[in-house]
This record gives structure tokens, sequence and C-alpha cells, in this order.
């Protein structure tokens, strides 16, 4: 019998009436003689709406695909990078991988804060003359696994913000600890500040209108928008954190797609800021996640971290780094030295970055293209610039259904914006994240169809 399978007549004899094992639990709320254990669900599970929305879309691909069998579906959906991992950073993994078959390179558990040549690399390379230190970098499988780690770390009793539209691991992960309560009916949750980004703002929340939370979750560039934040509007969100007293989580994923410009001296530096570290003051409040899999194309790999400054305290004056440092050591065993090794060979040689350079600006050109497909039809269209995301409005559309419109017409998946957060209705995600012949195939149907 495989493993993931149980034998009814083994429950049938195993179980015990639910009034012997629980005689608290009323049975009559139970309306079959399905086998049952006594465990309470969570109740916060209740409250998610539907279900995570990229696994929804995937249901919605293969329901496409049973419909039309012989379609040739491109994705441009779920943001998962297609370009092949260049050969300098899989050759330091496959060079790690082989030395574990041998007595000499045999390494059992690393630490669980990660391999320390690698957060002294990303602290040296990612964070120059930030001030930022080795021991402040916590190396993980991934930012949104440092999401629900931070979490589990704030518990049940803080009060969050986040961006409206954003990325709804963000909500999700708040939901399931109880730090809400029901969502209303257009989907937004009781307990949650949402700080409304749309053109009309140019994409940054009016800070007067926010009320004070603990915590604040910001992405920049931002997903789904492709907004980025300037050093001023950065520099007014960590006054503002530094005035309530909150902490700002800040996502990174997306710093490598912000544009550069060469400067006089020939170097290239990017107008916006790539770290929340940029700011002065914000190693007092804020926590910095980032990842490997948009610009390394380590989707599946598994790679990331998080940056927690030792002058980051809570209102008792502990600090939050020691807080955190508990809840990796008890959550999670390190990411695996494997990845741990391609993520050096990313960043610790100039051969590593240009590299992941290159691959990043595949993706940018797809979103150059999709922007000027869009534009070219008359479409509002923003991000694509510091993002592989492009973010096109449709006045007075529902975007599941404009979704599911440009699906069976044109057999494109895209991205329901309003699976971000309110805020996203009436607009859909569209994501370079495709081979460059896909995606000018994809550019041509929808000029094809929105014609």
């Amino acid at each position: 019998m495989p493993s993931n399978m149980i034998s009814t007549k083994f429950l049938e004899k195993a179980v015990l009436p639910l009034d012997v094992i629980a005689p608290h639990v009323k049975t009559e709320v139970y309306s079959n003689s399905a086998a049952r254990t006594s465990v309470l669900r969570n109740p916060n599970m209740e409250k998610l709406q539907k279900g995570y929305l990229f696994p929804e879309i995937s249901m919605k691909h293969e329901a496409h695909m049973k419909k039309y069998p012989d379609a040739k579906v491109i994705s441009l959906g779920i943001g998962d990078t297609t370009e092949p991992i260049p050969r300098v950073i899989t050759s330091a993994m496959a060079e790690y991988a082989l030395a574990l078959s041998t007595p000499e390179g045999y390494q059992g558990y690393g630490p669980e804060q990660g391999q320390m040549n690698l957060r002294k690399v990303i602290a040296e390379k990612v964070y120059p003359s930030m001030g930022i230190k080795e021991s402040e970098v916590f190396i993980s499988d991934g930012a949104q696994c440092d999401i629900a780690r931070l979490q589990t770390l704030f518990g049940p009793n803080v009060s969050i913000a986040v961006q409206d539209p954003t990325f709804p691991g963000y909500v999700d992960n708040g939901v399931i600890v109880g730090q809400t309560g029901a969502a209303d009916e257009s989907g937004k949750y009781a307990g949650i500040a949402y700080m409304r980004c749309a053109p009309e703002n140019h994409f940054f929340p009016d800070l007067s209108r926010v009320p004070r939370t603990d915590v604040i979750f910001f992405c920049s560039p931002n997903n789904p928008t492709g907004h980025a934040a300037s050093h001023a509007q950065l520099r007014d969100l960590v006054d503002f954190a530094s005035r309530n007293g909150s902490i700002i989580v800040f996502d990174t994923a997306y710093a490598w797609y912000l544009s550069e410009s060469e400067s006089a001296d020939g170097s290239s530096s990017s107008s916006k800021p790539r770290s929340i570290y940029e700011v002065p003051g914000a190693r007092e409040v804020a926590i910095e996640i980032s990842s490997f899999s948009k610009f390394a194309g380590f989707t599946g790999v598994r790679l990331g971290w998080a940056v927690v400054p030792s002058e980051l305290r809570y209102a008792d004056g502990s600090p939050v780094a020691r807080d955190f440092d508990r809840v990796v050591c008890t959550c999670f065993n390190g990411a695996s030295s494997v990845a741990q090794a391609g993520g050096v060979a990313c960043l610790s040689t100039e051969e590593g970055r240009d590299a992941v350079r290159r691959v990043v600006g595949v993706y940018k050109e797809n979103a150059r293209v999709l922007v000027e497909t869009f534009a070219s039809l008359g479409k509002e269209v923003y991000g694509g610039q510091d993002s592989p995301y492009v973010w096109v409005r449709f006045p007075g559309r529902r975007s599941w259904d404009v979704f599911a419109e440009i699906l069976e017409k044109t057999h494109v998946i895209t991205v329901p914006g309003s699976g971000f957060g309110p805020g996203g209705e009436g607009f859909v995600r569209v994501s370079a994240f495709n081979s460059r012949e896909r995606v000018l195939e994809a550019a041509a149907r929808l000029r094809k169809f929105l014609a």
C-alpha cells in the first residue's frame, strides 16, 4: 500500500467513538460517517479567499488545455523564469555537488543562518557602503518562505499595512497567523491597512491617509504594478515608520531590474534605490528580504536572504534579530548547500554578475516588447521598465473576465489584477518571463485580438 494511503478497514477498527475521545465536541456537526479526528480546524483558514492565486491560475490553465488540447498556450502569467541558469553558476553547484561524494568534500548540516561565505558576499556586493554586516544576513530558501517566517515572528497581535495592489503572500500569511478579521465583499480584510497604489497617485501611497500599523509590507520594484519607488518616496516611508514606531518589511526580489544610468566617470548606477538601507535611518526600522529567483533563475533551486539589522529593536528594547534567529533555528534547517554554492558564484565574481545581468536583460527586452504592444493598441499600460511585469488597465472590466477572454481568444495566460487586492480590479498583469520567440508570438496574438 502506498505510504499516503490508509486502509479504511484499519480506520474502522482503530478510531474510537468521538464521544469517548472528545466528549466536549458535538457529534451532530458532522454530516456523514467518514472518520475524523477531534482536532479543531484553525479558524483563520476559513477566512482565506478561494485558493492561492497562482495555483488557481494553474488549474484554469489545465482546464483550458482539456478544452483545447491542440492549443499552443503561452504563459505570461506566473512569474517563473525560463532562461537557463548561466553555466558559471551551475558549474559551481555541480562542482560542490560532486565534492559531496568524497570524504574530503562531504558536508552535512550547515548553519541555519547560512554559509558565512555567502552571507559575507551578499553584505559586500549587494549592500556596499550601507553598513550591513554578514552577521545580519540570514540565508533562506526564498523570499516567500521568509514572509511566512516573519509572520510567525510577529505573531497574531500585530497590525499590518500592505500596498494595494500587492503580492498576495503578505496578506495570506497574515490571515493564517490570525492578524486579520474576515474579508468584505471587495476582498479587503478587517485589520489590514490597504495603502492604495494607483496611476492617480503614481503608485505610491498617500502616507498622510495611512493609519499607524506595527508592520508595513512594501515591495519595490512592485509586484504587480512594476513601479519602483524613488529615493524621496522611500525616505518618506522610512520617516513615516520612524514616527509611528513601525517595522518595514521591504521586498527587493526585483531590484536587479532597476534601469541603470551611466555617470560621468563611466560607471553604472540606478537612479532608484535597490535597497531600503540606502535611505538614512532605515537600519532602525526595516527588515529587507530578497531572492535569487528572479535575477539568477533560482525559482526551482530556491535561495534567498533576509537582512535584520542589529539596531532594529522591539518596544522593550530587545533586538529583533535575536528572535528572528530563534525562529530560523526552530523552523528551518538551512538552505541547500548546493544552492548556496550557486549563490556565491552569482555574486562573488564579475563574470557571475555579468552573466545574471544578461539574463535579466532578456526579460527586460521582453517587457519592452509587451509595453509597446499594449501602448500601440491605445491601452493604458504601466511597468515594464524597472520590472519584468507589465500592468495593463481595462476600464470598466472585471479582471477575471479579461483574463478569461484573453485566454479563450488568444491562448495566452495573464494574471487578473484583482488577485493582488481590491486595487488591482480592472487590471491584468502580464509577465515577461518567457522566451523571446514566445513573447513575440504572444504579442502578435494580443494585437490581433485587442485591435
